[in-house]
């Protein structure tokens, strides 16, 4: 008997010095983070008996504000969303969910600024003053090019799920439209009521009742094969590492044999089976599969992995988002090649280990364009207080910088080229308007000459020279074996004309 009682006596005090602990834990340790989670209901009570900053396009439309709530409401102010605009941006300025938090766009990442802060106090008079504001977040993109964007992409590819497109400044890195299919509108997520909240959260994740993910951001949270527009990173390798390839004369092929791939061996063929060849100058116009494939076995994966590496891929690109929601475009390391040549020649052609989103490849048309300089791209302008006094402004810094000068120019002339007589021929891009481009056919069904699925992009900058817009545009899955300037084509054209409009009207 005296056993069980001294066992429970242990046992007791065990229990005790674990509640201790926890008490511990719960009213020290995580004291701060517990009192400050966007979850906990006096937070949100204290958050929402003050207005929040707002959020405004480049052109002055807000797109984000609070409002005072209706009456009867158990908090002061509410989170709305401009009905016009709404859906237009709500992938880049995400929302402030009393159930679900602000951990999506511009919302989440510029938090600090438009929720009620401390100024710091610069005079003596600061200290016997008030100092609690909150600061208004100017973005880099208006409503006009935003809604022309989104006008291409519905116009041309009508209910195409994924379907993206991202216009940039290459000298400045400041994201100029942005916008995928599908959307959502973000009002229902930051209603009172919480079951609406509820409600609309559990529709866009539903896949059968929203296809398509509108959560995820189509231009910058999700990857897809890039298919040839990857060869300007494999043709920046040569021109980089290898001066001796990018003087060869290839052979006129319509396929190559992939070493160490079984017994038949298998075969790399160029799309539609068609034969081309020649300098590489003349593989870039052409897009020739079969020589570019050769040519990655010929860099080797380390030279190409590190080109790739230098471009931005196999890391978070810094775009002000959260950076959990931006895709990371992959290519790969040289250890997964190790014993995978075929892997390797096929990931030269943008696709087997590759992908990227759509951000990522308008950074490389903006790279070649900005003389081999890739830019930081940015959402945010600049930042005001509700006075109007600048609290702070975006200043362009450079990324990195993947090529040379003299690499960009000699890109620049292949992919005039490709314009002019190559792949993006077919487009019609106007003389007037000096464009570079790139397609990227990516088979994503059955490899081979004519598949059933492609992911079909086209990357492209003008004018040439004057270069203030790149873009990328990426259809994903279509049926049939058409290409990116077949079915991108149409969405850059459109977009390049409404842009270099613009830049015109003085």
């Amino acid at each position: 008997m005296e056993r069980r009682i001294r066992r429970l006596g242990i046992f007791m005090v065990l229990c005790f010095i674990a509640l201790f602990i926890q008490l511990n834990n719960i009213q020290v340790l995580k004291a701060n983070s517990l009192a400050n989670n966007q979850h906990n209901p006096r937070v949100q009570l204290v958050e929402r008996s003050q207005t929040r900053g707002s959020i405004l396009s480049a052109d002055g439309v807000t797109l984000a504000s609070s409002v005072l709530a209706p009456k009867g409401s158990i908090y002061k102010y509410q989170r709305v969303y401009d009905n016009y605009t709404s859906t237009l941006f709500a992938q880049i300025v995400g929302f402030d969910s009393i159930k679900y938090g602000n951990f999506r766009g511009v919302e989440a990442q510029y938090n600090s600024y438009l929720t009620p802060h401390t100024r710091p106090a610069k005079t003596l008079r600061d200290l016997l003053i008030n100092r609690t504001v909150v600061d208004n977040v100017t973005l880099t993109i208006g409503t006009k090019l935003q809604s022309q964007v989104a006008a291409a992409l519905d116009q041309h590819a009508p209910g195409v799920l994924g379907a993206a497109a991202v216009v940039l400044n290459p000298e400045t890195g400041a994201v100029e439209a942005m916008y995928s299919n599908p959307t959502y509108d973000p009002n229902p997520l930051v209603s009172e009521d919480l079951a609406t909240e509820t409600k609309a959260w559990t529709t866009y994740l539903n896949p059968t009742l929203s296809p398509g993910n509108p959560l995820v951001p189509g231009t910058y949270g999700q990857v897809y094969p890039p298919g040839s527009s990857f060869k300007v990173v494999t043709t920046s390798a040569v021109l980089e590492n290898r001066p001796d390839l990018a003087k060869m004369i290839y052979p006129t092929v319509s396929s190559v044999v992939l070493p160490n791939s079984g017994t038949p061996p298998q075969s790399l063929t160029n799309y539609h089976n068609g034969a081309c060849g020649g300098n590489l100058e003349a593989l870039v116009i052409q897009s020739c599969d079969a020589d570019f494939a050769q040519i990655g076995q010929l860099l080797g994966a380390q030279t190409l992995a590190n080109q790739a590496q230098a471009y931005g891929f196999n890391q978070t690109i810094p775009l002000d988002v959260p950076p959990d929601t931006v895709a990371v475009s992959n290519f790969g390391t040289a250890a997964d090649f190790a014993d995978d040549i075929p892997g390797l020649m096929k990931s030269a052609i943008g696709q087997e280990n590759v992908t990227a989103s759509a951000l990522q490849m308008a950074m490389v048309a903006g790279t070649v364009a900005d003389g081999g300089v890739e830019m930081t791209p940015h959402v945010m302008s600049q930042i005001r207080d509700s006075q109007g006094n600048l609290v702070k402004v975006y200043e362009p810094k450079a990324w990195q910088q993947p090529i040379s000068a003299e690499t960009a120019n000699t890109l620049t002339t292949f992919m005039q080229g490709v314009v002019k007589s190559g792949t993006a021929a077919p487009v019609g891009f106007p003389a007037a308007w000096d464009v570079a481009a790139k397609t990227g056919t990516a088979q994503t069904g059955s490899f081979g000459p004519d598949p059933a699925y492609t992911d079909d992009w086209l990357i492209a900058f003008a004018p040439v020279g004057n270069t203030k817009v790149a873009i990328a545009v990426v259809l994903p899955n279509q049926v049939g074996s058409a290409t990116g300037a077949t079915y991108s084509g149409p969405i850059v054209k459109q977009i390049l004309g409404d842009v270099l409009a613009d830049q015109a009207t003085p």
